[in-house]
């Protein structure tokens, strides 16, 4: 059984193509030469990989192919948005001119044909291009059909409507690969879980973001997920997953730095305020460590990107309305040279020890 994923092998062919230039640099310097018996071998056998690969995946196959892919995939992001929302209007332009049984039928229906267009073109799109297009118009539709129901038969707003609509967004992105709809699942999980917090304690479940702390452990959830569930398969979702996990995590802990009146925590929001600017610099400096052992750079750069934030905010506090704006700026700028000579420390500590571990 293939298991190659559409990751796996545009990462083979780049590692042909690189090959292929440092094997042409290593001729041209007399390192190494092919015999011409060796050079048709190599070239026969990626050419069939390659072959291989173009048949079964839409992938690029040179530094050009790479730069517009980027733009398609702008293009149909942007494209795919504009698209969900036009759905979106054209539900609202008509919707008082309909009665209830045509507006009944009509969101059955758009639900319907929605989910069966995405199918079909997923079977017929190699690329995912217009697979995200259409399924996230899908998703709009479900997402209508789910709030215009409780508008026509007035039943009760539920946070459990997050559920369901994560749970379609979730299922249409692990069956087509489409990272924009992972997305969309994730930010309804977030919503969900969050507003279930929020509940538990006592609050209406739609002002749950009056309490920051609500996010946390779906913040939680979602950065350790992809270590207990295999995403090997699906290009770009652990890397999601963990992203969204630090900033659910570390945003709701820079607001309660600076708003502590908003913690659950019944105690001076002074001490809450300062708590919890302590805890954002350990839990940055913590990511920032796990990334680096763990060899994941999205998790380094989050954790320096809040470290720095937190940094930032804390000396506005302290010193701008003491200091001289150029003095401000310079020590912000200096802490900033300070932040990338250690990080340059933690490299060249890392490369020794891949050194040493190598020999």
């Amino acid at each position: 059984m293939n298991t190659t994923t559409k990751t796996d092998a545009q990462q083979r062919v780049d590692q042909i193509l690189a090959f292929n230039q440092e094997l042409s640099e290593l001729s041209r310097a007399q390192v190494l030469s092919l015999n011409a018996e060796q050079q048709a071998s190599l070239a026969d056998y990626h050419q069939v990989l390659l072959n291989q690969f173009r048949s079964e995946f839409d992938i690029d196959h040179s530094q050009q192919e790479k730069q517009l892919s980027l733009g398609m995939r702008i293009a149909s992001l942007l494209g795919a948005v504009a698209l969900a929302a036009s759905v979106f209007f054209l539900f609202y332009q008509f919707w008082g001119k309909l009665g209830t049984a045509s507006q009944v039928v009509v969101l059955i229906a758009a639900s319907i044909v929605s989910f069966i267009a995405t199918v079909i073109v997923a079977g017929r799109d190699s690329s995912g291009y217009f697979t995200k297009l259409v399924g996230l118009v899908a998703f709009a539709c479900f997402v209508l059909n789910i709030a215009m129901f409780g508008q026509i038969f007035n039943i009760t707003p539920s946070d459990k409507a997050l559920l369901v609509w994560s749970a379609l967004a979730l299922l249409l992105a692990y069956a087509y690969d489409v990272r924009l709809l992972q997305v969309a699942g994730v930010l309804c999980i977030i919503a969900f879980v969050s507003a279930r917090v929020g509940a538990w304690s006592g609050m209406y479940w739609i002002h749950f973001g009056e309490r920051p702390e609500n996010f946390f452990p779906v913040a939680i959830l979602l950065f350790f997920l992809p270590q207990w569930v295999d995403h090997q398969r699906f290009s770009g979702f652990a890397l999601s997953y963990r992203i969204f996990g630090i900033v659910t995590l570390l945003l709701p802990m820079l607001v309660l730095a600076h708003w502590g009146n908003a913690s659950y925590l019944n105690i001076d929001p002074d001490l809450v305020e300062g708590s919890y600017q302590m805890a954002g610099f350990i839990v940055s400096g913590v990511l920032i460590w796990y990334g680096i052992r763990r060899g994941w750079a999205h998790v380094v750069n989050a954790g320096v990107t809040f470290f720095v934030i937190f940094i930032y905010t804390k000396f506005f506090d302290w010193w701008w309305d003491v200091m001289p704006k150029y003095l401000f700026f310079l020590v912000l700028a200096l802490v900033a040279i300070l932040c990338l000579v250690v990080l340059k420390r933690l490299r060249s500590t890392e490369q020794s020890v891949e050194q040493g571990a190598e020999a």
